[in-house]
């Protein structure tokens, strides 16, 4: 079962959002700012236009024989012209009054200082004006008069490039932010993909590796992956001192146990009371019992441990196989099995040797257990396509209509099991070995129908 992963968000994504988030904020900024220069630029430059052709109109205007007159050029109302189809409006004045041009243009009526225009923005004919006025000082009839020029235009034309210029500005403001985006989706991928590449070189890697990790990584990341490495040799130093602990035990545990076996058995062969001999025959079967089940968990810690940790190296199950039946032949005769081996020719793999044959041993070991007198039981080794079997069958009866997949798990024994000591850790053991080099476990009847057929498969080399 996987532990649960405490997650607080995605590193990637909170980036991403920082990021983001930061280029629309700069994005608007840049928005706001450019229309407000673009707005004062076309402003001012308008203005400038207003005050050449008033200025231009002023400059027309002079004193003959006592009178004001003005002579307006054409060029300058034409300029205004040039830059858009507003309508123009203009007003020369004197203390006397209006001398030419549009009398009621609202437009300032106190005095303006010479060469100081005036600017202003009202309403006229019902629309929007901005006029400008300039003035200066003329001498007629031998007094100083001051002359008032007055020039406005409809807003119109500039409402119109107000208007191209905003959209100018908001392209350029979107334009900025999809790029600012677009580089903060690479900036935010760039920046963890060192740890990603970390978090798949660790992934792609077996139970059994456990080397340091060497990859070069960022200086910000270089505490996590020496805090890793302290964990690893931490965890290697761990495992090695359970499989020692293993070992030791399995040694301090079977040897006692063995010895009072024995010392059980030779007491029984003296003691002539039968109540007495019962009694011994009792604590020889539970010591018997105490003993596999104590040597059956110490095996199954030990592949445990070991699965983690595979040797591999080339292995002849036929070799195995055949070793382990001539070792268990005596047990069988004991009981009067036929312990027979076959084989159709060497069959290897790369695998753990003291594992296959931990797994092998558990599977004669139950099928000379759970066979009757005068039984049979055949070992055979073959080739399948591209995996080799090592096939155990025998004469126990079969398992009838049981679910041999839960015969694998731990502690679970068969129905046919009875009075037979055992701990249900055999085939558990089996199963996990075949696994871990990358095999299964089939458990099935036999074709004759006496028994079962216990099957390892394991992928060939």
């Amino acid at each position: 079962m996987n532990a649960a992963v405490n997650v607080s968000g995605s590193l990637r994504r909170r980036l991403l959002l920082q990021l983001v988030g930061s280029a629309a904020l700069l994005a608007a900024v840049l928005f706001f700012a450019v229309l407000g220069f673009v707005r004062t630029v076309a402003e001012e430059s308008h203005d400038r236009i207003l005050l050449a052709s008033a200025t231009s109109i002023l400059d027309s205007v002079s004193v003959q024989a006592g009178e004001i007159t003005a002579d307006i050029p054409y060029a300058a109302l034409s300029m205004l012209g040039n830059v858009s189809d507003d309508r123009v409006f203009y007003r020369i004045a004197s203390p006397a009054g209006v001398l030419t041009g549009y009398a009621d243009l609202p437009v300032a009526e106190e005095p303006v200082q010479p060469r100081q225009p005036l600017f202003e923005t009202a309403a006229y004919k019902g629309e929007a004006i901005r006029a400008v006025t300039v003035s200066r000082r003329l001498a007629a009839q031998g007094a100083p008069v001051a002359v008032q020029v007055s020039v406005g235009q409809t807003r119109t034309g500039q409402a119109a490039l107000l208007e191209q210029l905003f959209r100018s500005a908001l392209f350029l403001g979107v334009g900025f932010f999809v790029l600012a985006s677009g580089l903060a989706v690479w900036a935010a991928q760039s920046s963890i993909t060192p740890l990603r590449s970390l978090t798949e070189a660790i992934s792609r890697r077996g139970p059994k590796d456990l080397r340091p990790v060497t990859r070069p990584v960022p200086a910000e990341m270089s505490p996590l992956v020496l805090s890793l490495n302290s964990f690893i040799r931490r965890l290697q130093a761990s495992l090695a001192r359970s499989e020692d602990f293993i070992a030791e035990a399995a040694h301090r545990v079977r040897t006692p146990l063995a010895t009072v076996r024995a010392q059980a058995e030779v007491t029984l062969m003296r003691v002539e009371n039968e109540d007495n001999r019962a009694s011994l025959r009792e604590m020889i079967r539970a010591i018997d019992e105490s003993s596999r089940a104590a040597g059956q968990l110490l095996d199954h810690a030990m592949v445990s441990f070991r699965t983690d940790s595979l040797e591999r190296q080339e292995v002849n199950l036929t070799a195995l196989a055949r070793d382990l039946a001539e070792r268990l032949q005596p047990v069988a005769e004991l009981k009067d099995i036929g312990l027979h081996f076959q084989s159709d020719g060497d069959v290897s793999i790369k695998g753990d040797a003291i594992l296959l044959q931990n797994a092998v041993r558990n599977i004669l070991d139950n099928a000379i257990k759970y066979s009757g007198r005068d039984r049979t039981v055949r070992v055979r080794t073959v080739r399948n396509g591209g995996w080799g079997n090592i096939e155990v069958e025998d004469e126990a009866g079969g398992f009838a209509g049981e679910d041999t997949e839960a015969l694998t798990r731990r502690f679970v024994r068969g129905a046919n099991a009875g009075e037979t000591i055992g701990s249900g850790l055999g085939l558990t053991i089996a199963r996990e070995v075949a696994e871990a080099h990358g095999g299964r476990l089939i458990i099935e009847n036999s074709q004759t129908g006496a028994g079962a057929c216990v099957t390892l498969c394991f992928p060939l080399c």
